[in-house]
Protein backbone atom coordinates (compact mmCIF):
# COMPACT_ATOMS: atom_id res chain seq x y z
CA UNK A 1 0.00 0.00 0.00
CA UNK A 2 1.36 3.48 -1.17
CA UNK A 3 1.82 6.11 1.67
CA UNK A 4 1.18 8.53 -0.69
CA UNK A 5 -2.06 10.81 0.24
CA UNK A 6 -2.98 13.98 -2.30
CA UNK A 7 -4.37 15.95 0.25
CA UNK A 8 -3.77 19.26 -1.12
CA UNK A 9 -7.10 18.48 -2.40
CA UNK A 10 -9.18 19.40 0.60
CA UNK A 11 -9.85 22.84 1.56
CA UNK A 12 -9.22 24.18 4.75
CA UNK A 13 -12.34 25.09 6.70
CA UNK A 14 -12.30 28.52 8.32
CA UNK A 15 -9.16 30.26 6.08
CA UNK A 16 -11.34 33.19 6.38
CA UNK A 17 -10.49 33.39 10.08
CA UNK A 18 -7.16 32.46 9.57
CA UNK A 19 -6.78 35.58 6.87
CA UNK A 20 -9.18 38.23 8.74
CA UNK A 21 -6.39 39.75 10.40
CA UNK A 22 -4.71 40.35 7.26
CA UNK A 23 -6.27 43.49 4.82
CA UNK A 24 -5.58 42.89 1.16
CA UNK A 25 -4.50 45.44 -0.71
CA UNK A 26 -3.44 45.93 -4.14
CA UNK A 27 0.82 46.48 -4.15
CA UNK A 28 2.42 49.40 -6.97
CA UNK A 29 5.09 47.40 -9.25
CA UNK A 30 7.61 48.89 -10.44
CA UNK A 31 7.37 48.60 -14.21
CA UNK A 32 10.44 46.73 -14.94
CA UNK A 33 11.32 43.43 -13.48
CA UNK A 34 14.75 42.67 -12.54
CA UNK A 35 16.49 39.90 -14.68
CA UNK A 36 18.38 38.47 -12.08
CA UNK A 37 17.25 37.55 -8.90
CA UNK A 38 17.86 39.78 -5.38
CA UNK A 39 19.70 38.02 -2.27
CA UNK A 40 18.19 36.22 0.25
CA UNK A 41 16.54 32.42 1.20
CA UNK A 42 12.73 30.91 -0.02
CA UNK A 43 10.74 29.05 1.57
CA UNK A 44 8.44 27.49 -0.68
CA UNK A 45 5.22 25.24 0.75
CA UNK A 46 4.89 22.08 -0.77
CA UNK A 47 2.86 18.84 -0.40
CA UNK A 48 2.58 15.55 -1.60
CA UNK A 49 0.95 16.12 -4.53
CA UNK A 50 2.88 15.33 -7.84
CA UNK A 51 1.36 18.02 -9.63
CA UNK A 52 4.19 19.88 -8.08
CA UNK A 53 6.64 17.77 -8.94
CA UNK A 54 8.88 19.94 -11.18
CA UNK A 55 10.02 21.55 -7.67
CA UNK A 56 11.30 18.25 -6.91
CA UNK A 57 13.19 18.19 -10.00
CA UNK A 58 14.13 21.73 -10.04
CA UNK A 59 15.68 21.34 -6.58
CA UNK A 60 17.37 17.93 -7.16
CA UNK A 61 18.88 18.89 -10.42
CA UNK A 62 20.02 22.09 -8.71
CA UNK A 63 18.37 24.25 -11.26
CA UNK A 64 17.45 26.73 -8.29
CA UNK A 65 21.30 27.47 -8.08
CA UNK A 66 21.59 27.53 -12.30
CA UNK A 67 18.83 30.56 -12.26
CA UNK A 68 21.28 31.93 -9.57
CA UNK A 69 19.40 32.11 -6.39
CA UNK A 70 20.40 31.18 -3.14
CA UNK A 71 18.93 28.44 -0.53
CA UNK A 72 15.37 27.67 -1.57
CA UNK A 73 13.78 25.75 0.68
CA UNK A 74 11.05 23.80 -0.41
CA UNK A 75 8.71 23.12 3.44
CA UNK A 76 6.76 19.82 2.87
CA UNK A 77 3.42 19.84 5.12
CA UNK A 78 1.32 16.63 4.81
CA UNK A 79 -2.04 18.71 5.79
CA UNK A 80 -3.87 21.62 3.79
CA UNK A 81 -4.59 23.33 7.24
CA UNK A 82 -0.92 23.46 7.80
CA UNK A 83 0.15 24.94 4.39
CA UNK A 84 -2.66 27.49 4.76
CA UNK A 85 -2.13 28.97 8.11
CA UNK A 86 1.95 28.76 7.07
CA UNK A 87 1.06 31.42 4.10
CA UNK A 88 -1.51 33.30 5.92
CA UNK A 89 0.52 33.56 8.85
CA UNK A 90 3.78 35.05 7.00
CA UNK A 91 5.95 31.91 7.44
CA UNK A 92 6.20 31.02 3.64
CA UNK A 93 6.62 33.67 0.79
CA UNK A 94 5.17 31.74 -1.98
CA UNK A 95 3.10 27.84 -2.31
CA UNK A 96 1.25 25.39 -4.19
CA UNK A 97 -2.04 25.10 -3.86
CA UNK A 98 -4.93 24.48 -5.51
CA UNK A 99 -7.26 26.96 -7.46
CA UNK A 100 -10.49 27.00 -5.93
CA UNK A 101 -8.06 27.49 -3.11
CA UNK A 102 -6.33 30.39 -3.65
CA UNK A 103 -9.63 31.95 -4.91
CA UNK A 104 -10.81 31.37 -1.11
CA UNK A 105 -8.20 32.79 0.24
CA UNK A 106 -8.14 35.86 -1.94
CA UNK A 107 -11.65 36.18 -1.00
CA UNK A 108 -10.75 35.95 2.81
CA UNK A 109 -8.38 38.94 2.56
CA UNK A 110 -4.93 36.97 2.28
CA UNK A 111 -2.60 39.32 0.31
CA UNK A 112 -1.43 36.54 -2.04
CA UNK A 113 -1.34 36.73 -6.20
CA UNK A 114 -1.69 33.76 -8.46
CA UNK A 115 1.86 34.08 -9.90
CA UNK A 116 1.56 30.72 -12.44
CA UNK A 117 -0.80 28.17 -13.17
CA UNK A 118 1.52 24.86 -12.49
CA UNK A 119 -1.02 21.72 -13.65
CA UNK A 120 -4.15 21.22 -14.70
CA UNK A 121 -6.37 17.71 -14.23
CA UNK A 122 -8.17 15.77 -17.01
CA UNK A 123 -8.84 12.50 -15.86
CA UNK A 124 -7.12 12.18 -12.54
CA UNK A 125 -10.05 13.96 -11.02
CA UNK A 126 -13.35 12.22 -12.26
CA UNK A 127 -16.48 10.75 -11.58
CA UNK A 128 -17.72 6.75 -11.99
CA UNK A 129 -20.17 4.60 -11.72
CA UNK A 130 -21.28 0.92 -11.17
CA UNK A 131 -22.68 0.66 -14.88
CA UNK A 132 -25.97 1.98 -13.75
CA UNK A 133 -25.48 5.67 -14.62
CA UNK A 134 -24.20 6.64 -17.78
CA UNK A 135 -24.02 10.03 -17.88
CA UNK A 136 -24.78 13.20 -15.63
CA UNK A 137 -28.53 13.60 -16.23
CA UNK A 138 -28.61 9.77 -14.83
CA UNK A 139 -27.40 11.12 -11.58
CA UNK A 140 -31.36 12.55 -10.54
CA UNK A 141 -32.05 10.81 -7.61
CA UNK A 142 -29.22 8.97 -7.21
CA UNK A 143 -26.76 8.80 -4.34
CA UNK A 144 -23.62 10.11 -4.79
CA UNK A 145 -20.46 9.70 -2.78
CA UNK A 146 -17.57 12.64 -2.53
CA UNK A 147 -15.47 14.72 -0.05
CA UNK A 148 -17.41 18.25 0.31
CA UNK A 149 -15.20 21.13 0.34
CA UNK A 150 -12.92 19.13 -2.12
CA UNK A 151 -11.96 19.42 -5.99
CA UNK A 152 -14.41 16.10 -6.09
CA UNK A 153 -17.15 19.22 -4.90
CA UNK A 154 -15.87 21.41 -7.23
CA UNK A 155 -16.53 18.81 -9.89
CA UNK A 156 -19.58 17.80 -8.95
CA UNK A 157 -21.55 20.76 -8.63
CA UNK A 158 -20.10 22.18 -12.28
CA UNK A 159 -21.31 18.68 -13.98
CA UNK A 160 -24.71 19.33 -12.47
CA UNK A 161 -24.73 22.89 -13.68
CA UNK A 162 -23.51 22.07 -16.87
CA UNK A 163 -26.57 19.66 -17.06
CA UNK A 164 -29.04 22.33 -15.71
CA UNK A 165 -28.76 20.55 -12.18
CA UNK A 166 -28.05 21.53 -8.79
CA UNK A 167 -26.85 19.41 -6.05
CA UNK A 168 -30.46 19.29 -4.54
CA UNK A 169 -31.28 16.82 -7.51
CA UNK A 170 -29.01 14.09 -5.73
CA UNK A 171 -28.72 12.12 -2.86
CA UNK A 172 -24.97 13.61 -1.07
CA UNK A 173 -23.43 10.90 0.72
CA UNK A 174 -20.54 12.65 2.01
CA UNK A 175 -17.09 10.78 2.99
CA UNK A 176 -13.64 11.10 2.52
CA UNK A 177 -12.42 10.45 -1.08
CA UNK A 178 -10.08 7.41 -0.26
CA UNK A 179 -13.11 5.96 0.83
CA UNK A 180 -16.07 7.01 -2.30
CA UNK A 181 -14.51 4.40 -5.00
CA UNK A 182 -14.90 1.68 -1.66
CA UNK A 183 -17.95 2.11 -1.46
CA UNK A 184 -18.87 2.38 -4.97
CA UNK A 185 -16.86 -0.88 -5.54
CA UNK A 186 -18.83 -2.14 -1.99
CA UNK A 187 -22.39 -1.58 -3.28
CA UNK A 188 -22.74 1.37 -0.83
CA UNK A 189 -23.51 4.14 -3.35
CA UNK A 190 -23.84 4.21 -7.73
CA UNK A 191 -21.60 6.46 -7.94
CA UNK A 192 -18.22 8.10 -6.44
CA UNK A 193 -16.65 11.56 -7.19
CA UNK A 194 -13.01 11.19 -6.37
CA UNK A 195 -9.39 11.32 -7.71
CA UNK A 196 -6.30 9.17 -8.38
CA UNK A 197 -5.17 6.82 -6.99
CA UNK A 198 -8.37 6.05 -6.03
CA UNK A 199 -10.05 6.17 -9.87
CA UNK A 200 -7.99 3.44 -11.40
CA UNK A 201 -7.80 1.35 -8.17
CA UNK A 202 -11.48 1.35 -8.92
CA UNK A 203 -11.50 0.39 -11.89
CA UNK A 204 -8.98 -2.38 -11.33
CA UNK A 205 -11.12 -3.80 -8.45
CA UNK A 206 -14.08 -3.88 -10.67
CA UNK A 207 -14.54 -3.97 -14.35
CA UNK A 208 -18.08 -3.23 -14.57
CA UNK A 209 -16.82 0.64 -13.08
CA UNK A 210 -16.78 3.34 -15.75
CA UNK A 211 -15.53 7.06 -16.15
CA UNK A 212 -18.98 8.86 -16.95
CA UNK A 213 -17.57 12.10 -16.41
CA UNK A 214 -13.85 13.51 -15.88
CA UNK A 215 -12.17 17.22 -15.34
CA UNK A 216 -10.47 16.88 -18.80
CA UNK A 217 -14.23 18.56 -19.62
CA UNK A 218 -13.10 21.88 -18.71
CA UNK A 219 -9.46 21.90 -18.34
CA UNK A 220 -8.25 23.77 -15.77
CA UNK A 221 -11.26 23.57 -13.61
CA UNK A 222 -8.70 21.05 -11.12
CA UNK A 223 -6.31 22.83 -11.01
CA UNK A 224 -3.12 23.95 -9.15
CA UNK A 225 -1.49 27.48 -9.25
CA UNK A 226 1.94 29.15 -7.71
CA UNK A 227 1.11 31.78 -5.35
CA UNK A 228 2.79 34.44 -3.90
CA UNK A 229 2.66 37.36 -0.90
CA UNK A 230 2.31 40.51 -2.10
CA UNK A 231 5.10 41.94 0.15
CA UNK A 232 7.49 39.26 -1.33
CA UNK A 233 6.13 40.37 -4.67
CA UNK A 234 6.93 43.67 -4.28
CA UNK A 235 10.25 43.00 -2.46
CA UNK A 236 11.99 40.36 -3.93
CA UNK A 237 10.30 40.15 -8.00
CA UNK A 238 13.92 39.24 -9.38
CA UNK A 239 14.11 35.93 -7.13
CA UNK A 240 10.07 34.99 -8.71
CA UNK A 241 11.25 35.34 -12.22
CA UNK A 242 14.00 33.08 -11.30
CA UNK A 243 11.87 30.39 -9.60
CA UNK A 244 9.63 30.67 -12.56
CA UNK A 245 12.60 30.14 -14.84
CA UNK A 246 13.69 27.18 -12.76
CA UNK A 247 10.17 25.51 -13.03
CA UNK A 248 10.06 25.86 -16.91
CA UNK A 249 13.79 23.99 -17.13
CA UNK A 250 13.03 21.51 -15.05
CA UNK A 251 9.78 21.05 -16.82
CA UNK A 252 12.07 21.19 -19.48
CA UNK A 253 14.18 17.90 -18.37
CA UNK A 254 10.85 16.46 -17.48
CA UNK A 255 9.40 15.89 -21.01
CA UNK A 256 12.86 15.19 -22.52
CA UNK A 257 13.24 12.02 -19.64
CA UNK A 258 10.14 11.75 -18.46
CA UNK A 259 10.77 8.21 -16.64
CA UNK A 260 13.62 9.90 -14.75
CA UNK A 261 11.32 13.06 -14.06
CA UNK A 262 8.25 10.53 -12.67
CA UNK A 263 11.03 8.58 -10.38
CA UNK A 264 11.89 11.93 -9.03
CA UNK A 265 8.47 13.33 -8.00
CA UNK A 266 7.58 9.87 -7.14
CA UNK A 267 10.56 9.07 -4.57
CA UNK A 268 9.68 12.96 -3.47
CA UNK A 269 5.72 11.81 -2.47
CA UNK A 270 6.33 8.89 -1.45
CA UNK A 271 5.51 6.71 -3.84
CA UNK A 272 6.76 4.12 -6.53
CA UNK A 273 6.67 5.59 -10.39
CA UNK A 274 4.47 2.94 -10.95
CA UNK A 275 1.95 3.36 -8.42
CA UNK A 276 1.36 6.67 -9.88
CA UNK A 277 1.16 5.69 -13.48
CA UNK A 278 -2.10 6.56 -14.09
CA UNK A 279 -2.08 9.92 -11.93
CA UNK A 280 0.65 11.23 -13.72
CA UNK A 281 -1.06 10.23 -16.94
CA UNK A 282 -4.24 12.51 -16.16
CA UNK A 283 -2.23 15.53 -15.12
CA UNK A 284 -0.80 18.22 -17.66
CA UNK A 285 2.19 20.47 -16.29
CA UNK A 286 2.07 24.19 -17.96
CA UNK A 287 5.53 25.37 -19.44
CA UNK A 288 5.84 29.66 -19.15
CA UNK A 289 5.22 29.96 -23.08
CA UNK A 290 2.13 28.18 -21.69
CA UNK A 291 1.70 29.88 -18.98
CA UNK A 292 1.99 33.09 -20.90
CA UNK A 293 -1.07 32.16 -23.32
CA UNK A 294 -3.19 30.80 -20.75
CA UNK A 295 -2.78 33.68 -18.18
CA UNK A 296 -3.43 35.96 -20.65
CA UNK A 297 -6.77 34.29 -22.02
CA UNK A 298 -8.38 30.96 -21.31
CA UNK A 299 -7.75 30.77 -17.28
CA UNK A 300 -7.76 34.05 -16.66
CA UNK A 301 -10.77 34.68 -18.37
CA UNK A 302 -13.03 31.90 -18.51
CA UNK A 303 -11.52 29.10 -16.22
CA UNK A 304 -11.06 30.88 -13.00
CA UNK A 305 -14.69 32.89 -13.35
CA UNK A 306 -15.93 29.05 -13.53
CA UNK A 307 -13.61 27.82 -10.51
CA UNK A 308 -15.21 30.57 -8.97
CA UNK A 309 -18.58 29.93 -9.54
CA UNK A 310 -19.09 26.07 -8.87
CA UNK A 311 -17.12 26.99 -5.37
CA UNK A 312 -19.96 29.76 -5.49
CA UNK A 313 -22.27 27.02 -5.64
CA UNK A 314 -20.75 24.51 -3.83
CA UNK A 315 -20.99 26.40 -0.81
CA UNK A 316 -16.89 26.60 -0.61
CA UNK A 317 -16.31 30.34 -0.88
CA UNK A 318 -18.73 32.33 0.66
CA UNK A 319 -18.41 35.49 -1.01
CA UNK A 320 -17.63 37.22 -4.49
CA UNK A 321 -13.94 37.77 -5.49
CA UNK A 322 -12.81 40.77 -7.68
CA UNK A 323 -11.18 38.18 -9.88
CA UNK A 324 -9.60 41.50 -11.73
CA UNK A 325 -7.05 41.48 -8.72
CA UNK A 326 -5.86 37.88 -8.24
CA UNK A 327 -3.68 36.83 -11.57
CA UNK A 328 -0.28 39.38 -11.77
CA UNK A 329 0.68 37.38 -15.10
CA UNK A 330 3.74 39.96 -15.58
CA UNK A 331 6.20 37.75 -13.75
CA UNK A 332 5.50 34.87 -16.81
CA UNK A 333 6.14 37.75 -19.25
CA UNK A 334 9.31 38.99 -17.81
CA UNK A 335 10.40 35.43 -17.31
CA UNK A 336 9.60 34.40 -21.13
CA UNK A 337 11.51 37.60 -22.50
Amino acid sequence: MMNWTPTRRSLLKGTAALAAATPFARVAFADDIPTAPEAGDIKMGIEPWLGYGQWHIAAKKDLFKAQGLGNVEIVNFNTDADINAALAAGQLQCGNIATHTAVNFIAAGLPLKIVALLDVSKTADAMISDGSVTDIKGLKGKQVAYEEGTTSDILLNYALTQNGMTIADIEKVPMPASDAGSALIGGKVPVAVTYEPYLTLAMQQNKAVKMIYSAGENPGLISDVFVVREEFLKEKPGQIVALLKAWDAALADYRKDTAGGRAIISEAVGAKPEELATAFDGVVYYSLAENKSELGGNFTTKVVPEVHAAARTAGILQKDVDLSTAIDARFVDAATK
